[in-house]
């Protein structure tokens, strides 16, 4: 009996890792620079940073991190208090990507995927972030303290001077 409870929870939580990876997060119809444009509006409006996520359905690793950010709490709170959140679709086939994205963006797909972009509110580039650096060493998926080190560094108050002053 107790086999059989443990082989029913092994493939039940098989199937909930491969739905969660089966998600489709990425709208690969959207306007990027359309979408682009709108969050950086939406970020200097409300005083945050853009935090463009670089990748696509078809990738697994990125679908892996958007689960993740929803999913995790202290994730989710400094997402939703310091970015506006994009994921920009990267066509698996490469002859249909958009290469003046990367160019204007200094190739950050030299990183592989997902890859991410930090703008503030005004659209200047502040920083690129290999996403392999926040993976988890044990374990296949992200570490979380890696991850929210990685937003908290890059939040609008820690790039701003004031934060530093001595009062």
């Amino acid at each position: 009996m107790k086999r059989c409870s443990f082989l029913v929870l092994m493939i039940f939580f098989t199937l909930s890792l491969v739905a969660q990876e089966t998600t489709k997060p990425y709208n690969e119809n959207a306007d990027p620079r359309a979408d682009l444009k709108k969050a950086i509006a939406q970020a200097k409006k409300e005083n945050k940073h853009v935090l463009i996520q670089f990748g696509g359905n078809w990738c697994p690793w990125c679908i892996r991190f958007h689960n993740m950010a929803f999913g995790a709490k202290p994730i989710d709170s400094l997402l939703k208090a310091n970015y506006v959140y994009m994921l920009l679709n990267v066509p698996q086939d490469k002859k249909k990507r958009d290469f003046t994205l990367f160019r204007e963006f200094e190739y950050p797909n030299r990183f592989g995927y997902p890859v991410f972009v930090v703008l503030n509110g005004e659209g200047k580039q502040l920083h690129i972030q290999d996403s392999g650096i926040l993976e988890h060493c044990q374990v296949k998926g992200y570490d979380t303290a890696k991850v929210v080190t990685f937003l908290k560094m890059w939040t609008p108050m820690a790039l701003d001077p004031a934060t530093y002053l001595v009062k």
